[in-house]
């Protein structure tokens, strides 16, 4: 995230070595002035509200929106350290481990029921990593993101945690990075999210306060925090 310098007076948080933080701070992005598309190809509706696109696919179907975006990052961070560490919830709560899904233990939703279902086993590649995670992205969403995330106080906001809205529709962008002032201790973050329909990850542009460019003022005293596309209320920040 070096292309985007702190406001003025500000500086970037520590965050610790190998945390998701770190890795977050890390993530490439496309060249400058890059257009964000969907996963068809076509170009998203607004093209105003990014500031860069991250260097990531975004799929071939409808899967990777707002919630399954937090998903894939926070995977990739988790598949990079320690892949047997990855599992996420569906919006039925059933807890699915990669893996003991490339262990050849998958399953299969019949109505509102999730069953277990064999499956090949497979190796532990980035290839079988993507399969699972579009099992994931089928039936999971913004309800379970919030279900297995726990609430953080906006004040306390840390890189990688995630504004989240649990609904139909919901909604949920997650923090890529976070700078404050050493003497007053206001904070600014980057954001940064998907869309309905699947689209490539971008960095959100402040489109309320174009002068911060993408960065995001934190106050706490207000009771909702404002996005190009979505407002959360303050209470709905919540950390992995």
């Amino acid at each position: 995230m070096a292309r985007f310098a702190p406001p003025a007076g500000c500086r970037r948080v520590a965050v610790g070595q190998g945390s998701f933080g770190e890795w977050l701070r890390g993530l490439p992005l496309l060249p400058a002035g890059t257009a964000v598309h969907l996963y068809d190809g076509t170009l998203k509706t607004p093209q105003t509200v990014h500031a860069a696109v991250l260097n990531i696919d975004v799929g071939r179907r409808d899967l990777q929106q707002c919630a399954d975006a937090v998903i894939r990052l926070r995977a990739e961070y988790q598949f990079s350290q320690q892949p047997s560490q990855v599992h996420f919830q569906l919006t039925s709560g059933d807890d699915i481990r990669f893996a003991d899904w490339i262990g050849g233990r998958g399953f299969r939703v019949e109505g509102g029921t999730v069953q277990p279902a064999a499956r090949p086993v497979e190796e532990p590649t980035h290839a079988a990593f993507r399969r699972y995670l579009d099992q994931i992205f089928t039936y999971a969403g913004t309800k379970s993101l919030a279900r297995e995330t726990v609430p953080v106080p906006l004040p306390q906001v840390q890189p990688g945690d995630v504004l989240v809205h649990g609904g139909a529709p919901g909604h949920a962008v997650i923090v890529l990075d976070l700078a404050e002032y050493p003497t007053s201790g206001r904070k600014y973050v980057l954001l940064a999210q998907s869309y309905m329909p699947a689209q490539q990850i971008h960095v959100l542009r402040n489109t309320m306060m174009p002068a911060l460019g993408a960065w995001f003022a934190v106050d706490p005293q207000l009771s909702e925090f404002d996005t190009p596309e979505w407002t959360f209320s303050r209470n709905e920040l919540q950390r992995f």
